[in-house]
């Protein structure tokens, strides 16, 4: 993978996993530029503040990235997918990861964090970064996604 930069997220709940899991991926991907977007504590706090920041930045970039961890993963993926030109996808094993980037050309990964222990975290992410989108049939699809967005 090129040079990149990913945009990382959180709420409280998921603060005690996405700092682990930011330090493990600078370790591992050092081509690549993490930026912590928040939060920056355990204190509670509104996850669609830190979807839409992060997917603001991510929709915003050319070929853009983002990772979103909250208590189940579930909501930042509502909140993220809002936003016009963001493909979150929520996922909770490798094949989920890979699938999301081939079929789907996910852009940004939402995690759970009280359902996801860190050492899975990591490998989905892992997996995630370095699947390439399959093209093909799936990109007709996304054309036709990219169509819905601009009836809303």
């Amino acid at each position: 993978m090129s040079q990149k930069t990913v945009f990382v997220g959180s709420d409280h709940a998921g603060y005690a996993l996405k700092q682990p899991l930011l330090a493990r991926l600078k370790a591992a991907f050092p081509n690549i530029d993490f930026q912590d977007c928040g939060t920056h504590s355990s204190d509670s706090v509104d996850y669609p503040n830190f979807a839409e920041k992060v997917a603001g930045q991510v929709a915003a970039m050319q070929d853009g990235r983002g990772i979103l961890i909250c208590g189940t993963g579930l909501g930042m993926c509502i909140a993220a997918n809002k936003i016009k030109g963001i493909r979150a996808t929520s996922s909770w094993n490798i094949e989920s990861a890979r699938l999301s980037r081939e079929h789907n050309d996910s852009n940004i990964i939402c995690l759970g964090a009280r359902l996801i222990p860190e050492d899975l975290a990591f490998e989905l992410v892992k997996e995630w970064l370095t699947t390439r989108f399959l093209g093909d049939r799936h990109s007709r699809r996304l054309d036709q996604i990219r169509k819905l967005e601009e009836k809303a």
